[in-house]
């Protein structure tokens, strides 16, 4: 077995169903932070904002005294519409990126906005963009990605996401070929990519350079072909279950952790299987599970 020297396992508060900052629904942050901490991981992300506590001192003393760091903040962004949304996402941006550099942190993941929404399935614009909002969109992103790093010692690593206008192989390219790699790396989902066809490895190994962080997740591929045919919306796509717990679903994930250790850099692999809504009790075991998966695989 290969020693993953390189490659630094965590999880996430999406591994505990938690998609909000309060949700009665979800599991309580300090449950969270239990959890995964008895599950054996020391890497954490930060969720969505306002869900853990947003005040330093609290945060820090909150995850000492249970052997946890964390690896990065994550933002949503709709960049493609251009200047007019620059303030009203600084904002967002801001307020996460300063709490990820108070923790120490070195990674801010951007998600781009979703076309049609993830609860209602309603569409909100049109799933194509034109010309004109691609080029918003790599500007923005250049532009947001060099504010970070020059205000907050950030790296924005750029999430491609189901339902929005970075998902599959054709955008995923189109953004990194437009985009400065100085600049802007990417959050490779291997969950995310898989379900929107993509090749994990083989994207590895063709923009190793752009690879600056991983999402380790798995698709459950009859329920993916399920909600390809009745083209069901990403949310109720998770309730009905098509991220699974690892090793059963796709893409394999030895060969991805090869393929990123093969790469010669330190990169954070974060395991994040969506499941929301899900029962309280759920996820602690599965976690548990996940990780001596992954540590048999040498991470």
């Amino acid at each position: 077995m290969t020693t993953l020297s390189r490659i630094r396992i965590g999880s996430a508060p999406d591994s505990w169903g938690v998609w909000f900052p309060e949700d009665p629904g979800q599991v309580p942050w300090s449950r969270f932070l239990d959890e995964v901490a008895d599950s054996g991981y020391e890497w954490i992300e930060l969720g969505p904002y306002g869900y853990l506590p947003t005040d330093p001192a609290v945060l820090t003393a909150e995850t000492h005294k249970r052997g946890l760091k964390v690896s990065a903040g994550t933002v949503f962004t709709g960049l493609h519409h251009g200047p007019s949304v620059w303030d009203k996402t600084w904002a967002h941006v801001a307020d996460n990126a300063a709490l990820a550099q108070a923790m120490g942190a070195e990674h801010l993941v951007v998600i781009p906005s979703f076309w049609r929404d993830d609860k209602t399935g309603e569409v909100l614009e049109d799933r194509t963009l034109t010309p004109e909002q691609w080029r918003q969109l790599t500007l923005q992103t250049e532009r947001l990605a060099y504010e970070v790093r020059e205000r907050y010692g950030l790296r924005v690593v750029v999430h491609p996401h189901a339902d929005t206008h970075i998902d599959d192989e054709k955008n995923v390219t189109r953004f990194l070929d437009a985009t400065d790699s100085d600049l802007v790396s990417l959050c490779l989902d291997t969950g995310h990519y898989a379900y929107c066809g993509g090749d994990n490895v083989k994207l590895i190994e063709t923009y190793g350079e752009r690879i600056g962080y991983l999402h380790l997740k798995q698709v459950d591929p009859a329920v993916l072909a399920e909600v390809r045919a009745q083209e069901m919306p990403f949310g109720p796509a998770v309730a009905r279950g098509v991220m699974c717990e690892p090793p059963t679903g796709v893409p394999a994930i030895e060969p991805v952790l090869a393929a990123a250790q093969k790469l010669g850099v330190e990169l954070f692999a974060i395991v994040e299987q969506d499941m929301y809504p899900c029962p309280p009790d759920k996820p602690l075991p599965i976690a548990r599970r996940t990780r001596s998966y992954l540590r048999s695989c040498g991470a």
